[in-house]
């Protein structure tokens, strides 16, 4: 009992024991390892469920890490997976809620946890682990002993805590009807409304005046005025680019279809500014690639490096997605264009999506609360026939003013 105790109240770290490996297999492309190198097969029978169940493979890696957190703690423990109960899912989410995440320790420098970007408006990230990713382990884990549990493996009762009153209202609820809003489940965390992030025109102009090169500014303009994520521009090849049409094909992120994304002329005119720099890129190989050492094609780690150069520089802590924000806020803000045609442009599974980047932001408005904060008084009157001393006795010194 001392010892998940100390688990829950962050005294004592989770050995990280065991990885996720890659592997070359048909329809399982990661595997959990314990710590003697072996192969967790109940993870790995899971796993290759949901490769079935036809979903990405960045899935299956993120599923793996989830289950690799939880069967560390099981081994902590010495629990086997099959006696779980919901008193060690209660020491997952406790120990996640104190222990700092080894993510955040990339940076040698970075701002207090919870302090305000002046420059951007973004709070800084917290030392620990996000309550989306501490309910993200709780699905997880959730799903895998759900797996089980369908094939008469592990506990009789999914040790996760569920919301009946959650699968009543969403069991038969069309997608055109907005989410009601019910109670959370046991020990999931509260999870605030983020609202879209667009950068405003000014914040814009600095960022692009601080890319280095037309590679940059041609990525930069790409990901505003199409509203395509990152991943999506990175895998963009010569023969998918439409000069004509002024417009990409991407392999969309929710149906993983190749489809057609518009981009601005100005986007295609740094687009071919790289092109004369670097030279013609051969068939099949994405566009971007990198400027130093050998040629090879952008990562998204690289391409993450491009935008934190130009925050260091700036002091702000912009985003990639941030693109993706802003280009949907520009459209829906735009007279011509609907709400409908904006919501085929970004590719939003919903209407309710992108109907929330019609919301009015205090940036938008400044100029209006500059005047609001300007105006004078306004002078109280008084019809004629009133004395001023029967004013002030009704109303006080300051009603005859």
């Amino acid at each position: 009992m001392d010892l998940r105790r100390q688990l829950m109240e962050g005294r004592t770290a989770i050995p990280r024991v065991g990885s996720v490996a890659q592997v070359a297999r048909t329809q399982l492309p990661f595997v959990v390892l314990g710590d003697n190198g072996a192969e967790v097969e109940p993870v790995s029978l899971y796993l290759r469920e949901l490769v079935l169940g036809d979903c990405s493979p960045l899935t299956c890696r993120s599923y793996a890490q989830g289950l690799l957190r939880w069967f560390r703690l099981l081994w902590v423990l010495e629990v086997g997976w099959e006696r779980a109960t919901e008193s060690d899912v209660a020491v997952m989410v406790a120990w996640l809620r104190t222990a700092p995440n080894p993510q955040r320790e990339r940076s040698a420098v970075s701002p207090a946890a919870g302090s305000v970007n002046l420059v951007t408006g973004k709070p800084a990230l917290g030392p620990g682990y996000a309550k989306r990713t501490i309910n993200h382990a709780l699905s997880v884990v959730s799903g895998f002993y759900e797996y089980h549990g369908h094939y008469g493996r592990g506990p009789v009762v999914n040790p996760v805590p569920s919301s009946a009153e959650r699968r009543r209202a969403l069991s038969h609820l069309s997608p055109l009807e907005p989410k009601p809003v019910v109670g959370r489940a046991r020990l999931r965390q509260k999870v605030p409304a983020r609202p879209p992030r667009a950068i405003p025109d000014e914040r814009w102009d600095e960022l692009f005046a601080a890319m280095g090169c037309e590679r940059d500014r041609a990525l930069l303009e790409f990901s505003v005025s199409s509203g395509a994520r990152a991943a999506e521009l990175l895998g963009v090849c010569p023969e998918e680019v439409d000069w004509a049409g002024r417009q990409v094909y991407v392999i969309s992120k929710g149906t993983r279809r190749r489809e057609p994304v518009p981009a601005s002329p100005q986007a295609f005119i740094h687009l071919a500014r790289y092109l004369d720099e670097c030279g013609p890129r051969r068939l099949g190989e994405p566009v971007w690639r990198t400027r130093r050492g050998p040629d090879r094609p952008l990562s998204y780690w690289a391409l993450r490096r491009i935008l934190q150069r130009a925050d260091d520089l700036l002091g702000a802590n912009w985003s990639w997605h941030d693109m993706r924000h802003t280009a949907c806020a520009r459209m829906a803000s735009s007279p011509e264009l609907t709400l409908p045609e904006v919501q085929a442009i970004m590719r939003h599974a919903s209407i309710q999506t992108t109907s929330r980047y019609l919301a009015v932001r205090v940036e938008e408005i400044f100029d209006k609360l500059t005047q609001h904060y300007n105006l004078p008084r306004p002078d109280t009157r008084y019809p004629a026939g009133y004395a001023a001393d029967d004013i002030t006795a009704v109303f006080g010194a300051g009603g005859a003013r």
